[in-house]
């Protein structure tokens, strides 16, 4: 039987770390000008794009999928309901803690770097809605087209004193295409695209009401093996008062609530 040298290419990069997460995920770098060609996900419902939720900031915790996105019983869910119905400043200022974000992510071609392949960039609210604004905007339509297409300018910066980098996209005005035919059908084949549940894992139930208990509790060393634990409340209610929330203040914590839960909406 022949040699599949394909397989042991795979298996050899699997062993020197080549196709792990890092690999598989781009970023722009600060202070650096891109140039991304964004690739349509297959199978996707006609959408170029996937959407994940995480909650962030809990213990020390990068990031937690959270399973009611997938229809699943969520303990930060349960949570930060009976939080909203304590109704109290205490149990608002908690849940703002505990409300998920939303990543979004797209296939791109890096320009100069295609050797790389097909890779998944991810990007915030602001980057996720002006891309889709170009979408819509007729000079320009379906930006992910591999033959009328538009490549994307990206730039990623951050001023002094400035907490986070700011990502510029700019479409380029001439279309161009993906590249050339054997290209083209390389990178558009199903094998190509990284798989988006392949780099994150969803913890169990019991797991994330480990990390919901430890972070009540003040432990952020804990990771997900605590047993036997039930989900405490917050403080027990207070009265209703006026409490503010990046600038805006609120009459009613039910307004305060609902503002919350539009500003963690996708728009």
């Amino acid at each position: 039987m022949a040699i599949d040298l394909e397989a042991i290419r795979k298996k050899l990069n699997q062993l020197s770390g080549v196709s792990s997460k890092r690999r598989a995920m781009w970023r722009p770098e600060e202070g650096q000008e891109y140039s991304v060609r964004i690739i349509a996900f297959p199978n996707n419902n006609g959408n170029p794009f996937q959407e994940r939720w995480f909650y962030y900031n809990i213990g020390n915790n990068p990031g937690l999928l959270t399973p009611n996105q997938f229809g699943k019983p969520d303990p930060f869910q349960e949570l930060i309901g009976k939080l909203r119905a304590e109704g109290s400043k205490e149990s608002y200022e908690m849940a703002k803690k505990l409300y998920p974000k939303m990543r979004t992510y797209a296939a791109v071609i890096v320009r100069g770097e295609e050797n790389e392949g097909v890779r998944l960039w991810s990007f915030g609210k602001g980057v996720y809605k002006n891309l889709l604004d170009i979408m819509l905007d007729p000079d320009y339509g379906d930006i992910t087209d591999i033959k009328t297409g538009h490549d994307i300018k990206v730039n990623c910066t951050k001023n002094p004193g400035q907490q986070w980098a700011t990502t510029d996209i700019r479409p380029r005005p001439k279309s161009v295409p993906l590249g050339t035919a054997d290209q083209i059908k390389e990178w558009t084949s199903d094998s190509s695209f990284p798989n988006l549940d392949d780099m994150y894992s969803l913890k169990s139930y019991e797991e994330l009401e480990g990390i919901i208990n430890a972070w009540l509790n003040g432990d952020e060393d804990q990771g997900s093996t605590m047993e036997n634990t039930v989900v405490r409340t917050a403080p027990k209610p207070q009265p209703k008062s006026k409490i503010k929330s990046e600038g805006e203040s609120f009459d009613d914590l039910d307004d305060a609530f609902a503002d919350l839960e539009d500003d963690n909406l996708p728009f």
